[in-house]
């Protein structure tokens, strides 16, 4: 029995409604249109302008008020049509993608990656964001051969990123760190890992600012990273209970 046709006869025998904080999914074909529905864009939590000049604010306005906007309105056009999918963890479903019908597989790869992959992205910035420390610094002593050698490996395996994609350190149960990328919107989640923090390097996370320099990007990124942040995250992760 396949993954969904599971999760509707459960929900249908015990009426059971996942947890209200769980991340959600549902999908459909999708419009131009911004149509209402379970997926929401979640709001910058700094002005558009805090990462400047790292990152420019026109920048900021497109990347997260179009760009991620067209992912949430997909979702939600995905909804219309499949209902009963509007209750599945973002985990559960990007972590068996091989149980979503055919027809809208690609659709929910690109759009719930992209969703979840941004969220994490805006999650993980702010202005004055300082250095890591605790046992976030600990584990990228121990795993990424300390700060300077991971910040040039992470850049470089950006750089070396071909066309769209992004760049994370991936997190174990156990708290153990990882270098890797992933083609277009693909998320870790997808390989049964999770994502401690990650840079967008498709054009369109650097362009108006930076044009064909990604190395510039990447070396400038590093200003904008939240380590308290990055922390919870951490925390979070080992404690089995990291959202997207």
């Amino acid at each position: 029995m396949s993954l969904l046709s599971r999760r509707h006869l459960m929900m249908a025998a015990t009426g059971i409604v996942a947890a209200a904080a769980a991340p959600r999914l549902a999908f459909a074909q999708a419009t131009t249109a911004a149509p209402t529905g379970p997926f929401t864009l979640p709001p910058l939590p700094y002005p558009v302008a805090a990462l400047e000049p790292h990152i420019d604010a026109k920048t900021m306005e497109i990347h997260h008020g179009k760009h991620h906007q067209a992912y949430v309105s997909n979702l939600n056009s995905f909804a219309k049509d499949n209902p009963k999918l509007a209750s599945m963890p973002v985990p559960e479903v990007l972590g068996n993608l091989g149980d979503v019908p055919e027809a809208i597989r690609t659709g929910v790869r690109n759009n719930l990656g992209g969703h979840a992959n941004h969220t994490m992205f805006w999650e993980i910035m702010g202005p004055n964001g300082g250095k890591p420390a605790g046992e976030v610094l600990a584990a990228i002593d121990r795993d990424l051969g300390g700060m300077e050698k991971f910040q040039a490996d992470f850049n470089a395996a950006g750089g070396r990123q071909f066309g769209s994609g992004w760049v994370f350190v991936t997190v174990s149960k156990d708290g153990k760190l990882a270098i890797e990328t992933r083609p277009n919107q693909d998320n870790p989640m997808m390989d049964g890992k999770r994502a401690l923090l990650g840079n967008d390097v498709w054009e369109h996370a650097y362009y108006l600012n930076y044009q064909n320099r990604r190395a510039d990007y990447l070396k400038a990124w590093w200003n904008t990273v939240n380590w308290n942040k990055v922390g919870e995250r951490y925390a979070a992760a080992k404690a089995g209970q990291l959202g997207v």
